[in-house]
């Protein structure tokens, strides 16, 4: 990542990736959008204990949807699942205990899941920034084992699934930090050169955002999207970047800022009238140029610039 690259990307995120970025982009958001009753749909969010995940699937429980929390810890999936519950009263959240960071697992996961439950809206929001180049049992680096692969092989897997029902989409919550990073498909794994946390996540996020166009590309009858949700002050953020935390904490937004696009574009009508394959910010604000913002990623990812 060069110095300027990385400079500008940090300006931008003060201006827009803030909680002063969102309540900017808020005043152009069209509150009926979210005015929706989810009787009858069905929704998967992973990473569903805690931050963003969380936040949004309190808001589609709220609105009777029904909630698969995908989670790695029981005890602290139960526990969410309790609160949105109790916020909600809406008693069909369910929690399924699963290690995103393993490929066998998240695979007999979903076609299990498949065999026994329908689903309408895939949310894949798990990840995890380890910071130190760590293996999984099945000899992955564990950024990429649970960032990238498993989010391909959860949303593989259940796309026959996906396009059995009405109106399915699947938004996968990406980072505008992908923005600092080449796309290198030589090295996935990170074996070369000194080990870079942030660098390493930051390379997934933009492999997940190229895997939405690809998917979008084969899968019409499915609508996809990818998503930068700011910088939301969230136990990930605090474990993983505890000083940026530190100096950035009193201009952080809220999880539930942070959850609002992706409700957004998993509830609302007028998000399926955008095309799919596409990164989105803030609601329509960001989608009005989403195209040409698209042409330059494909442009990025051709390049490796």
């Amino acid at each position: 990542m060069s110095i300027y690259r990385n400079a500008v990307w940090f300006m931008k995120g003060l201006q827009e990736y803030t909680k002063s970025g969102y309540e900017a982009a808020a005043k152009h958001f069209v509150p009926n959008d979210l005015d929706v009753n989810l009787t009858g749909r069905s929704f998967m969010v992973t990473g569903a204990n805690s931050g963003i995940g969380k936040a949004a699937a309190q808001e589609i429980a709220a609105r009777g949807g029904t909630v698969h929390m995908v989670c790695r810890n029981k005890g602290r999936a139960e526990a969410a699942k309790d609160e949105i519950v109790e916020r909600s009263k809406n008693e069909n959240v369910h929690v399924h205990i699963v290690d995103m960071s393993s490929a066998k697992q998240v695979w007999e996961f979903a076609q299990n899941f498949s065999q026994n439950n329908k689903i309408h809206v895939l949310i894949n929001n798990a990840g995890c920034m380890v910071n130190q180049r760590e293996l999984t049992d099945e000899g992955l680096e564990k950024n990429f084992a649970t960032n990238t692969l498993g989010t391909y092989i959860l949303t593989t897997a259940l796309i026959p699934s996906l396009k059995q029902v009405e109106d399915p989409r699947v938004i996968t919550v990406s980072s505008g930090g992908m923005l600092t990073q080449k796309l290198n498909v030589d090295d996935l794994q990170f074996e070369r050169g000194a080990f870079d946390g942030t660098m390493a996540y930051a390379q997934n996020k933009r492999q997940q955002v190229v895997l939405t166009d690809k998917w979008a590309a084969q899968h019409k009858d499915i609508h996809f999207s990818s998503m930068h949700p700011g910088w939301a002050d969230t136990p990930a953020v605090q474990s993983s970047m505890p000083s940026f935390h530190a100096k950035m904490q009193s201009k952080l937004r809220t999880e539930a800022m942070g959850a609002d696009t992706v409700v957004w574009l998993a509830v609302s009508a007028a998000a399926i009238k955008q095309p799919s394959g596409l990164f989105f910010q803030g609601q329509k604000l960001l989608s009005a140029a989403s195209n040409a913002f698209h042409q330059e990623l494909k442009l990025l990812q051709a390049s490796r610039v």
